[in-house]
């Protein structure tokens, strides 16, 4: 494990993948197959790779959504719930807590996340998402998405050092040329033409801030 994690990893930490799937199986699963591979090694984990290595034939009969988690031991769970159509729109808002860009773990994606649980927990009536603001005063991302604003006619993303997590609808985007990685303030995200928070379970959902 990486020292920059080792003194906070908490003794039932677990690394997480959250896809869809479908009769065709999963959606998209080479990427997601590949960041866990990423936080596995950088957290001393040794998975279960013969279980991985069955992940493409999951089939279900409707369209679902997956999660999947390891453990500390390598032990690979996977459970299942049937997908709710996407929403036309997500209602925004800024989270009232201030996200430490600089911690490890807004690098890897595991069970250590209560700053986004809880925020969740806690939203608003009437709020889909919350977006952090690190301590630069840049967005960071939201509590299951990453954020998408358009400045200048062009569609930013913030970059992983302002405590994005690397996504796997935020690194198409990038690979596509259909967004760039750059700062972005909330006087960008609230003046800004077009608003979108996604992720690669979901897609790219419009938003509009109150």
């Amino acid at each position: 494990m990486e020292s920059a994690f080792r003194e906070t990893c908490l003794p039932d930490l677990k690394v997480i993948e959250t896809f869809g799937a479908g009769s065709d199986g999963p959606a998209g699963w080479p990427p997601h197959h590949a960041r866990l591979l990423v936080t596995c090694q950088r957290l001393g984990i040794d998975p279960d790779l013969a279980a991985l290595d069955a992940i493409p034939s999951l089939r279900f009969d409707g369209p679902s959504r997956v999660r999947l988690t390891i453990d500390q031991t390598g032990q690979v769970a996977i459970t299942s719930a049937p997908m709710a159509a996407n929403p036309g729109s997500w209602i925004i808002a800024k989270a009232p807590v201030v996200l430490d860009a600089t911690n490890p773990w807004r690098q890897v994606k595991t069970t250590h996340r209560a700053i986004y649980d809880d925020a969740r927990a806690a939203l608003p009536a009437g709020v889909d998402e919350l977006i952090f603001i690190n301590g630069n005063g840049h967005l960071a991302e939201g509590t299951i998405t990453n954020v998408f604003v358009e400045v200048d006619g062009i569609l930013r993303t913030p970059p992983v050092s302002d405590g994005a997590l690397p996504g796997i609808l935020r690194a198409k985007m990038i690979a596509d040329n259909r967004a760039e990685a750059g700062y972005l303030t909330w006087d960008d995200l609230v003046q800004s033409p077009r608003i979108y928070v996604g992720n690669s379970l979901r897609g790219l959902i419009p938003a509009r801030v109150i």
